[in-house]
């Protein structure tokens, strides 16, 4: 019988413990959700980042990093083949040279080819003062044999001279006459295409500088336009340099550095396998660290985003100061623990992210407490 009674009490008392914890359940929760509202801690957490080669692929060939190895910005990862790469950037660079060879080529050329239009310039000018000179010489012999002419028939009408010289007058004159003007003939010719000043000016002066010359002139045209297709040559070369660089440009993708200092938590890919773009090869632990903590609107609407918050190392008790990055709304508590506790609504809570500087005494994975007075 005391022991039937016994077992009652015991019964009983259990009962009476777990309606109890009930009561106080309900009341007062004690979930993570709550525990982190009452507390406002959080764990710190390391930013993680998927490191792969951007927008190509290949064989891997050299694997440079170890899970748990620390590493520094810049520091190289993996590295993928480049044989194919090289292959391009080589032949690329011999179709450089040789457009270089055709530019410096069709260049001197055009370079040549004005001197001798130049020089072509000079000597047709003295041609033409000489040709006015041989005019000039031709035109005194006229005018001396028109004399001598007009003199002999003067004395062949007085029978002073006989016929068989009179003849001889006529026919130097002549003579004369035909040189003279064949002379003409010839500074015509000379200056075929130039306008009346510059007959003007060469009959009067006897200088033909800056006399237009239309066959010069033409040679001039013909070098100019030679200089389009050495501005077509200079664009295609330009072309080989942006191919050229879009694959030196590859050839860096081909290795991959590490975009900040961190630690490798996972080596993905291995050795000798093949990659495909884009795809993730490592997972790289950062140096960003943040913790998250929740606050009701009063103490949320006395934060700013940009501010300085400071919380504790529950592990080491050290100060850790933060820069709050945002304050957003948080899922309402009620939703989370999938009840309405005490039958009231959600509680208005705001999510509050801070990110700190790496500590040597402080590790993601430990939690961090902000204390009520750093909230005030």
């Amino acid at each position: 019988m005391d022991v039937k009674k016994k077992t009652v009490r015991i019964g009983l008392g259990f009962l009476a413990l777990f309606f109890a914890g009930g009561l106080l359940l309900a009341f007062k929760g004690h979930d993570a959700v709550s525990v982190a509202a009452e507390k406002k801690g959080g764990i710190l957490t390391a930013e993680q980042a998927k490191l792969a080669f951007e927008n190509i692929g290949g064989r891997l060939i050299t694997e440079q990093v170890k899970e748990s190895q620390e590493v520094k910005k810049g520091d190289v990862l993996m590295v993928l083949d480049s044989t194919d790469v090289d292959l391009a950037i080589e032949k690329l660079q011999a179709q450089i040279k040789q457009m270089d060879a055709r530019i410096n080529q069709a260049s001197g050329d055009i370079t040549i080819g004005y001197a001798k239009t130049d020089t072509a310039q000079t000597q047709t000018y003295r041609q033409i003062e000489q040709q006015k000179m041989a005019l000039d010489a031709a035109n005194a012999a006229y005018h001396n044999q028109q004399l001598t002419f007009d003199r002999k028939k003067s004395l062949a009408a007085s029978g002073a001279i006989s016929q068989a010289e009179m003849d001889s007058a006529q026919a130097a004159l002549d003579m004369a006459t035909a040189n003279m003007g064949q002379q003409q003939r010839l500074l015509e010719k000379m200056l075929a295409g130039s306008n009346a000043g510059a007959r003007e000016q060469i009959l009067t002066s006897g200088t033909a500088d800056a006399i237009y010359l239309p066959e010069i002139d033409q040679q001039r045209q013909t070098l100019a336009n030679s200089r389009h297709g050495v501005e077509e040559l200079l664009q295609e070369r330009q072309n080989l340099l942006v191919q050229l660089k879009e694959l030196q440009v590859k050839k860096g993708r081909l290795t991959l550095r590490a975009p900040e200092d961190g630690k490798i938590l996972k080596v993905i890919a291995k050795q000798g396998e093949m990659v495909a773009p884009n795809a993730p090869v490592i997972l790289l632990e950062s140096k960003r660290y943040y913790y998250d903590i929740y606050l009701d609107e009063r103490q949320a609407a006395a934060l700013q985003v940009g501010g300085k918050l400071t919380g504790t190392s529950v592990a080491t008790a050290a100060e850790v100061p933060g820069t709050i990055r945002f304050i957003t709304a948080a899922p309402g508590f009620a939703d989370l623990k999938m009840s309405r506790e005490k039958g009231q609504a959600d509680l208005a809570a705001f999510q509050v992210r801070i990110y700190i500087e790496p500590e040597a005494n402080v590790l993601p994975g430990m939690t961090v407490e902000v204390k009520q007075d750093a909230l005030s």
